[in-house]
């Protein structure tokens, strides 16, 4: 597969408008499109990206998902007068014609097919589709909100029919439900939609029972569609992330799809008159870089709504700037979810139970009486709420944006992370790694014995008798302290077994003034004076048995592993429903990860990539010498490429999933963000 990502634009699908005076409409403008255009040139990230022609889709591909009654409908607007133009988008839910709507709405098809046609054949990784009109609202003959035809879904069955996909994942994050992609697929097992959507028990557009959690699809779709519904306002980053550790990415890698498609909506970002929630742009980014391990790499991400212009535009830089690769900035915000978003993750666990092996044994039920019911929505709307779930923010106006304010001219240059000149450095002898190219810079300059003596013990300095050794530390320390300094964002170093390198590389970054380490050690492995109750070291050790004095404490974790450590659904279980919001709560500065011995490679291909997402991708992974097979993988899952997901075909066992669940309650006494449940 080809690198580089894709940006698909045309000026062309501006040349329309509403022509008449509908305060519904006025939100849907050209500027939506031309704003975020102009802004991607402004940070340089349009030049960076792979350009592709927009054309317009054909009549036959139009009717891969629409009817050929409303086609023709459609096409007579070309010639209609304004009043003729007003009397026909009347006939729809929130929608406005004008004479270029047609032309437009091929374009907006055809653009997506490009997309979908670049990423598929492999001339591009991924890639970012601008496009208007928006989609995810369109029926099989029926317009809505804003939607002509709708875009991701004809790209869907494209892939299905044109490509021969058996499994296609779209993820719609806009705040209004896709109810047009949800009834086009909702008996289609080859196709997976998740959607969340501001819903507020039925009271928000488009009002829908169908929108609910417990709409799952119909005959063999039935499962394969995922409703997660926010029941109030406000909702911010940690309900987001929240909702894709525990709910979207379980589903998703069971699915193990073969194209994931995005109806990227940033009316679910802070400001938005639409949403009225609180995701800061730069969520997004972690949103994005969290899908970009799935399908071998291959997403398509399509524009759908946003309509406060400032934080649009940063969010769609965001969204592209992961996708180009970069550094991703740090999450802000408290990493907590909010008690009406643990609900709804609740609901929708305990009706997908009996679809997604992923569920089998968490054994819920839905909340019977949710913190939002429609008696309490306008009393309760703008105070707090109390209970186990923590935050419970429900207006917009009371998330503190300190300096990071989303509104400002300058958002993104103040908190994009330095991008280093050297992406990857590496700690390795010559003949040892096939990626001996300028991408991978060798470390050459190593600590002396006296540098080393200030941070290593007494007793580990003795262990390190092999002068070959000490100079491969000193190199691995030298290594971490450009990672510190921003001078090389990531690396790895090949050291010998037994050397506690990963241990000594902790210490070094500490004494480099590093205040919070994520470490992660997989396999059985001696890790000294590694944990200490300050919060300064996050230790989550894989191991085949259990350390009664570690295990649970709060910065010491380990997870008893009773055979080798495998890509199986134990693994995934621990990955998304402890590890990565233990991660995110923890927000490190630095991630250390030791793949020890008998590692799988998909096991530390999953470890590398997601963790990367934290601490402005700033991350360190130690290979023994023992585990060369392991060397190739490491490097190119640093240097930003991926790794076909093998299917799992066993379930996890009850045995071993019930003893993580009770790990998992155990834990999130100090750790909220692995809460699923309200009971």
């Amino acid at each position: 597969m080809s690198g580089g990502t894709a940006l698909i634009y045309d000026e062309e699908m501006t040349n329309y408008k509403l022509l008449w005076h509908c305060d519904v409409c006025a939100i849907e403008c050209p500027e939506r499109l031309t704003t975020s255009y102009e802004r991607l040139k402004y940070y340089g990230l349009e030049e960076r990206c792979v350009p592709v022609p927009v054309r317009q889709a054909t009549e036959e591909e139009i009717l891969l998902v629409h009817s050929p009654e409303y086609l023709e409908a459609v096409k007579t607007t070309q010639k209609m007068t304004l009043e003729e133009l007003k009397q026909f988008s009347k006939t729809y839910g929130d929608m406005y014609f004008h004479q270029n709507s047609y032309h437009c709405a091929l374009l907006a098809a055809g653009a997506t097919l490009q997309l979908v046609d670049s990423v598929v054949t492999g001339r591009v990784r991924n890639g970012m589709a601008l496009v208007r009109p928006p989609g995810h609202h369109s029926q099989r003959s029926e317009a809505s909100g804003f939607c002509v035809f709708n875009n991701v879904a004809i790209a869907a069955e494209y892939a299905k029919q044109k490509c021969g996909f058996q499994r296609i994942l779209i993820v719609d994050w806009d705040i209004h439900h896709g109810q047009g992609t949800q009834f086009i697929f909702e008996d289609d097992p080859r196709v997976l939609y998740f959607s969340w959507h501001r819903y507020e028990h039925q009271e928000f557009w488009p009002n829908l029972k169908e929108s609910d959690y417990d709409a799952v699809g119909k005959e063999k779709g039935a499962g394969f569609n995922v409703n997660l519904p926010w029941n109030k306002v406000g909702m911010q980053n940690a309900d987001y992330l929240a909702v894709f550790f525990h709910v979207l990415l379980p589903i998703a890698f069971e699915f193990n799809p073969e194209l994931v498609i995005v109806s990227a909506g940033f009316d679910s970002g802070i400001g938005d008159p639409e949403g009225e929630m609180c995701a800061m742009p730069e969520c997004f980014a972690h949103l994005t870089n969290l899908l970009m391990c799935l399908a071998n790499g291959k997403l398509c991400v399509v524009f759908e709504g946003g309509y406060n212009l400032k934080t649009l535009r940063e969010s769609v830089c965001m969204t592209v700037l992961t996708l180009l690769g970069d550094p991703i900035p740090k999450i802000t915000g408290e990493m907590v979810a909010c008690l009406s978003a643990i609900e709804s993750v609740q609901n929708v666990k305990s009706v997908h139970q009996k679809y997604w092996n992923c569920f089998k044994y968490q054994e819920l039920l839905p909340v019977q009486e949710p913190s939002t019911n429609k008696q309490k929505v306008e009393k309760d709307r703008n105070s707090d709420e109390s209970g186990t779930a923590g935050n419970e923010n429900t207006n917009p106006s009371d998330t503190p944006l300190k300096e990071c304010d989303p509104f400002s001219d300058s958002y993104i240059a103040r908190i994009l992370p330095k991008v280093p000149s050297v992406r990857t450095g590496a700690v390795i002898s010559g003949d040892e790694c096939t990626l001996q190219d300028k991408t991978v810079q060798t470390e050459e300059k190593s600590l002396t014995k006296d540098d080393m003596a200030a941070f290593i013990s007494i007793s580990d300095y003795r262990c390190l008798e092999d002068e070959q050794t000490l100079i491969s530390i000193g190199r691995m320390c030298c290594l971490t302290q450009k990672i510190v300094k921003k001078q090389v964002r990531n690396g790895f170093a090949v050291l010998p077994k037994n050397t506690s390198a990963s241990s000594l590389a902790v210490a070094y970054s500490i004494a480099s003034g590093i205040n919070r380490v994520l470490y992660v050690v997989v396999g059985e492995m001696d890790v000294p004076n590694a944990v200490t109750d300050d919060g300064t070291i996050l230790l989550l050790q894989f191991s085949d048995s259990h350390m009664p004095d570690k295990a649970n404490a709060k910065y010491g974790i380990s997870f008893g592993w009773k055979k080798p450590i495998r890509y199986n659904s134990e693994f995934l279980y621990v990955l998304f429903e402890i590890i990565l919001p233990l991660a995110y709560e923890y927000c490190p500065e630095l991630v250390i990860i030791d793949l020890g011995s008998k590692c799988d490679s998909t096991v530390g291909f999953l470890l590398i990539h997601l963790l990367q997402g934290l601490a402005e991708g700033r991350t360190l992974v130690i290979v023994q010498d023992s585990e060369m097979n392991l060397v190739d993988m490491v490097a190119n899952t640093l240097l930003g490429k991926t790794t076909p997901l093998p299917e799992i075909c066993i379930p996890a066992s009850w045995e071993n999933i019930s003893d993580l669940e009770r790990q998992r309650q155990e834990l999130q006494k100090d750790w909220k963000m692995v809460q699923y449940s309200v009971c």
